[in-house]
C-alpha cells in the first residue's frame, strides 16, 4: 500500500481547449470540474463564471462545442456541453494524476489534484514534460483528511484566508496590479474596508509565523 498522497498543482498555457480559449477572448474567469473522456473521443464538460453574455457567445460560436446548454443562478451561469478537443489534463490524467479542480484565466488553466505515491508523479511530470507549457507550481504530501486549509496550517481564520486567496487569484499582488481592493472586495461581498481589515490580520499571522 503507497502511505504518500501528494497535493499537486500545475500551470498550463498554450493549450488549444475551447474555454481556453474563450476566457482569453473574453476576459472571463471558467471555473471548471474535471471533464469525462468519451470513447469517442468528446468530452463532457460542466464549467462555470459569472454571468456573460460575451463568453456565452464565444462559446457557441466555437466549432468545438457542441449541445451547449446554460441556467443562470445569483448572477454566475453553469454550463454543460461536449467538447471535439479534449485538453492537457487528459493526458496527465492517463498517466495517474487526479484532477480535481481546473481554472481558466485569461488563457492560462490552473489544474490542481493529487497523485499517489512518488512513483506517479514520475510519470505525471514525464507527460507534463512532453505537453506545451505544463508547469508544476506545487508540491506538498496530503493527510488522511485531504488537503489542508491555509486556516489549518497558518494561523488565520477562513473569512482572512478568503481574502487573501482571492487577492491572491485575481492579481492583487501583482506587480502591476491586476486588481484594487474594491474589485477584490465585490468579488468577496464585502465592503473594501472590511477586506483591508482581514487583509492586514491575515498578512500579519502568516508573517509572524514565517519570521517568527
Amino acid at each position: 500500500m503507497i502511505d504518500e498522497c501528494l497535493a499537486v498543482e500545475f500551470r498550463v498555457t498554450g493549450d488549444d481547449c475551447p474555454l481556453a480559449a474563450a476566457s482569453d477572448t473574453t476576459g472571463v474567469d471558467v471555473e471548471c470540474e474535471p471533464p469525462q473522456l468519451r470513447a469517442d473521443g468528446y468530452a463532457l464538460l460542466r464549467f462555470s463564471a459569472p454571468r456573460s453574455d460575451d463568453l456565452a457567445g464565444a462559446l457557441d460560436a466555437d466549432d468545438r462545442i457542441r449541445y451547449l446548454h446554460r441556467t443562470t443562478d445569483d448572477g454566475r451561469d453553469t454550463y454543460r456541453c461536449l467538447s471535439k478537443r479534449p485538453c492537457v489534463v487528459h493526458e496527465l490524467t492517463n498517466v495517474g494524476f487526479m484532477a480535481e479542480t481546473l481554472t481558466y484565466r485569461a488563457g492560462v488553466e490552473r489544474h490542481t489534484g493529487a497523485v499517489v505515491g512518488y512513483g506517479v508523479l514520475q510519470g505525471v511530470l514525464e507527460a507534463a514534460g512532453e505537453a506545451v507549457g505544463v508547469r508544476l507550481e506545487r508540491l506538498y504530501p496530503v493527510g488522511p483528511e485531504g488537503e489542508p486549509s491555509a486556516s489549518g496550517r497558518w494561523d488565520v481564520t477562513p473569512s482572512q484566508e478568503a481574502a487573501l486567496r482571492t487577492a491572491l487569484e485575481m492579481g492583487y499582488f501583482a506587480v502591476p496590479r491586476g486588481a484594487t481592493a474594491s474589485d477584490v472586495a465585490a468579488e468577496l461581498g464585502i465592503s473594501k474596508s472590511a477586506f483591508l481589515e482581514r487583509l492586514r490580520r491575515g498578512q500579519a499571522g502568516l508573517f509572524a509565523q514565517a519570521f517568527g
